[in-house]
């Protein structure tokens, strides 16, 4: 018994090592480095600790206006992604075996064009005289050139065009578990499409959509390229603040509070939401 109880103890310890090892060597230890030298005065450890660098944050109204655009944004592509990507990943579950392999190989695609390629299309698409201002003045919804260059909105257009392919296809996932009679089971009982989308369909899929919204919302918190190329400097970010600290006015210290509050803001929407949809799934 001791013999089994042992084997059986070490089968998960050596599958679950390598994976724990790496987190701990490119994820909490560089994070417990940013963390200690946060708190690190200039001269390093001669100065002792020092929360120095945590006052300028609090006193300078424009990080503290970086940090809340980088958390709303995040919210509301979050938020866009899931408005939009739920109802594509039901069309997909429930489309035929040709159209549903055509709609997965056009969510993929986007993910093999490198992030930069893609954001240099938007601002194409969204500067003056771009595709966006050329169809709303043809259907004459406008009399002159639009630009969502440097906007929030113009961010979150194409945050959500990066992002939906990750929301999409883990939802995806949780739909296709959905056994297929119990819908015509319940539209037979009298429920109409709507109804049963809502009462059925998306309690059910409430594992995809959860992970697919915190992923969404994890890369885009973090995201520096396409809201660096479309926002510009009129609209900075927290993770484009923190390279300019490291790469520009070479403040090491106060990137690390830049990206130790970037973590801390993210752990404080992420943990509760999971804790919530943890109690939502008991319940349903």
């Amino acid at each position: 018994m001791a013999r089994g109880g042992t084997a059986q103890w070490r089968e998960p310890f050596f599958l679950l090592s390598p994976g724990v090892a790496f987190l701990v060597l490119a994820f909490f230890f560089p994070a417990f480095q940013m963390l200690v030298l946060s708190f690190l005065g200039k001269g390093g450890l001669a100065d002792g600790l020092t929360l120095e660098h945590y006052r300028k944050l609090v006193a300078d109204d424009f990080y503290l206006g970086v940090a809340w655009r980088t958390f709303a944004l995040s919210i509301v592509i979050t938020a866009s992604s899931l408005v939009i990507g739920f109802p594509l990943a039901v069309i997909m579950s429930r489309a035929g075996p040709g159209v549903r392999r055509l709609l997965i190989v056009l969510i993929v695609l986007p993910l093999m064009t490198s992030v930069v390629i893609r954001t240099f299309g938007w601002l194409v698409i969204l500067g003056p005289g771009g595709g966006l201002s050329w169809a709303l003045k043809s259907l004459g919804l406008i009399d002159r050139q639009i630009s969502l260059m440097h906007t929030e909105a113009g961010i979150v257009v194409a945050m959500v065009q990066v992002l939906l392919p990750f929301l999409v296809l883990t939802t995806l996932g949780s739909l296709n578990r959905i056994p297929p009679d119990l819908d015509r089971a319940v539209r037979t009982m009298g429920a109409g499409f709507f109804r049963a989308l809502w009462h059925v369909t998306l309690p059910l899929s409430v594992p995809g959509l959860v992970s697919g919204s915190l992923l969404v919302f994890a890369l885009s918190i973090s995201s520096f390229i396409t809201p660096s190329l479309v926002g510009g400097v009129r609209l900075p970010v927290m993770a484009g603040s923190i390279y300019q600290q490291v790469t520009g006015s070479f403040d090491w210290n106060f990137a690390a509070v830049l990206s130790v509050t970037l973590l801390a803001a993210t752990l404080a929407l992420i943990v509760p939401y999971m804790m919530a949809s943890a109690r939502m799934g008991g319940r349903q």
